[in-house]
């Protein structure tokens, strides 16, 4: 029996594309850069934007696992590299957004001098990871996921865009394009959704 996540992933990914989009045009609306770090962190606006952009992380995560459940039994062995890649570059990064969106303003209040500091050590490592892990994520998503046939070429070409822009998806604009990308993914598979639930139709007409 095919699973409810399975079966709403075109309306799922494309919710979840689009929300993910339009909270990183929020994030870039609401950072005044006229203003120093400091007191920009501890502007409200500034702190919701960031929060809702780990909530949406979650969406993007719930529309990931939906594709695969939909395509993974004809996706093979590449369709689930494709998927494992996508999922650890973005369970990395979404860590990462959760610090930034619920810690940083409190480290802002109690300890701004450790944020001007800047990270060293461990923190940059982690970091780090999380940036590459993102990108090269959805850039082998895009490539495997094509090569599997889980989605079409155009597809897979706009995943490996968006994941080498996604690099800066810590900061607004870059995570645009991966939300875009998978809103038409969405798109993608309700069309083709409809499109073969036409023909049956037809083909039970004709008979």
């Amino acid at each position: 029996m095919s699973s409810p996540l399975a079966s709403a992933a075109g309306p799922i990914a494309v919710v979840a594309g689009l929300t993910f989009a339009a909270v990183d045009v929020s994030r870039l609306l609401a950072a005044d850069t006229s203003k120093e770090r400091i007191a920009m962190m501890r502007e409200t606006p500034f702190q919701v934007t960031n929060a809702l952009y780990f909530v949406v992380f979650i969406g993007l995560l719930l529309a990931l696992v939906s594709v695969y459940l939909r395509h993974h039994a004809d996706a093979g062995a590449l369709g689930a590299v494709a998927f494992c890649f996508a999922l650890v570059g973005t369970m990395d990064m979404a860590g990462n957004m959760w610090f930034d969106g619920f810690a940083g303003p409190w480290i802002a209040d109690v300890a701004p001098e450790a944020i001007l500091a800047g990270g060293s050590g461990m923190l940059v490592i982690g970091g780090f990871s999380s940036y590459v892990l993102f990108a090269l994520g959805w850039v082998v998503f895009g490539i495997a996921g094509w090569r599997a046939r889980m989605f079409p070429a155009w597809l897979g070409a706009a995943f490996v865009v968006a994941g080498i822009l996604g690099y800066n998806a810590g900061l607004p604009p870059y995570g645009i394009p991966i939300g875009l990308a998978m809103a038409a993914l969405g798109w993608w598979i309700t069309s083709s959704t409809q499109g073969a639930r036409s023909a049956a139709r037809r083909d039970e007409a004709a008979a």
